[in-house]
């Protein structure tokens, strides 16, 4: 009985492999008997990749790579906290999980505040001075598109305007300008996930702005990011080199006070005279004992913060003229015609089945 059934199984399965070949033969005769009709789509979808390609404006590749040198990296306890880690020891300080760690810099490059700082700084085109929020706009003609609303006629981004006055009608557009850049201008990645090199590219129609918009991207951010990373050792060598010019301005009053004294008590016998000149000299000698602490502190505290300050090193900048991005008139043709023979191989493909499923 079991070998009747398994007799039967392979009888099934040498009969649905036959039926599976012939209808691809099948299929196959028919879409060879449909030649023309693909070759004609073909050649008129290769037609339009031509046109498009022909028309298809230029877009213009702006490409810089930077690498971040934190000097927390070299610190000598660094080499030991993978080590204390796994004994269950954290050693404080050491971990780092600021805004430029990880993939928190290429987010923070992308973030609003970034892309409004870059759009609101100065760029010099044809010998004037102008915002790139306006050199984007006319690009993009959005301006012409705007001047057809009365409510957004003669909008303008105008430079050294605080951000703070801005109209309500300046923030929603500066905000619209922002997310078209993130979507369809803008990508920030790491050509490598082993290392530590970010590669930001802009791409638009207009080289200044590409060139301009990147390396004004770059600078906002790490300038940012060395304000923050610096601000409490600025904030200490701020107030020690505060301290620092007073007790030097005492101590030379005290300098010529003391000076004074001695030319007007020249009279050896009188030694009441000399009560003040000793009293003098010793706020004088504490003075100068206070000032060369404060002085050494502060020299300590500015060599701190050089250390902490963290290096960005440029690799590769944009240089005019740049790479453009266009589809060429072959690679047109190419995909146009492929596209058109796909989608006209599915179309009588969809076509056929139908007719068999209604008949």
């Amino acid at each position: 009985m079991q070998e009747t059934n398994k007799t039967a199984d392979q009888r099934d399965d040498q009969v649905s492999m036959k039926e599976l070949i012939m209808g691809i033969g099948a299929w196959w005769r028919y879409l060879l008997s449909k030649w023309l009709t693909i070759v004609i789509m073909g050649v008129v979808g290769a037609g339009l990749g031509l046109t498009y390609a022909f028309f298809e404006k230029v877009d213009y590749v702006a490409e810089l790579t930077f690498v971040l040198e934190d000097s927390k990296s070299g610190s000598p306890l660094a080499a030991y906290a993978g080590l204390a880690s796994q004994f269950g020891i954290d050693l404080g300080g050491l971990s780092s999980s600021g805004v430029f760690e990880g993939d928190n810099l290429l987010e923070f490059l992308k973030s609003r505040l970034m892309i409004e700082k870059t759009l609101l700084s100065p760029v010099t085109v044809n010998n004037q001075k102008k915002s790139l929020a306006d050199l984007y706009t006319e690009i993009y003609e959005l301006d012409k598109k705007w001047a057809k609303n009365p409510d957004l006629k003669d909008i303008h981004f105008p430079l050294g305007l605080p951000r703070s006055k801005f109209s309500l009608k300046q923030d929603s557009l500066l905000n619209v300008l922002q997310e078209k850049i993130v979507k369809k201008h803008l990508l920030v990645e790491k050509p490598d996930k082993k290392l530590s090199f970010v590669a930001v590219t802009c791409t638009s129609r207009d080289q200044i702005f590409s060139k301009s918009f990147t390396e004004r991207l770059v600078r906002e951010a790490t300038d940012f990011y060395v304000i923050t990373k610096t601000k409490r050792s600025q904030v200490n060598v701020d107030k020690l080199q505060v301290t620092a010019d007073s007790l030097e301005l005492l101590l030379n009053r005290k300098t010529y006070s003391l000076a004074e004294l001695k030319d007007l008590n020249q009279n050896p016998a009188r030694q009441v005279a000399n009560v003040s000149s000793e009293v003098q000299t010793r706020d004088k000698m504490v003075l100068q004992t206070i000032y060369a602490e404060v002085i050494k502190n502060l020299e300590i505290s500015k060599m701190s913060m050089a250390q902490e300050t963290p290096v960005v090193q440029i690799v590769d900048s944009p240089i005019l003229p740049l790479n453009e991005d266009k589809i060429g008139k072959v690679k047109g043709i190419l995909i146009g015609g492929f596209l058109a023979g796909f989608f006209t191989v599915m179309w009588l493909t969809v076509r056929r089945l139908y007719r068999q499923l209604m008949s």
